[in-house]
């Protein structure tokens, strides 16, 4: 059972500000910036709402050379939409989503 103000979380949370493309299981597909990134899972902004909790996602990211330490490394992640903040001041919506599944990508495949 969760309680207010405890931190829930099993895993540590970056605040990274990424680029990152999302695709819902319908298919649309849109662009998104994150706002976190841990082990387990993604926090992004989209502009509008396209998913509903619980729907299954797929999103590529890329995650920078300051993280991997060598060079840049694009990696394609399939989870489930765990929660949803209604839209702020600038009209984005927050997805926080659990990962269950990625893969690393090559240049080469896409």
């Amino acid at each position: 059972m969760a309680v207010p103000g405890i931190e829930q979380r099993a895993t540590r949370r970056f605040p990274l500000k990424l680029p990152v493309s999302v695709k819902s299981a319908i298919g649309d597909e849109a662009p998104a910036q994150t706002r976190d990134v841990s082990a387990r899972g993604v926090c992004f902004y989209l502009d509008s709402p396209q998913v509903e909790k619980g729907s299954s996602i797929e999103f590529t990211l890329t995650l920078p050379p300051e993280i991997t330490m060598t060079e840049s490394i694009r990696v394609r992640c399939r989870g489930k939409v765990v929660r949803i903040e209604t839209a702020g001041a600038d009209g984005k919506t927050a997805i926080a989503a659990q990962i269950e599944k990625y893969e690393f990508i090559s240049e080469y495949s896409a």
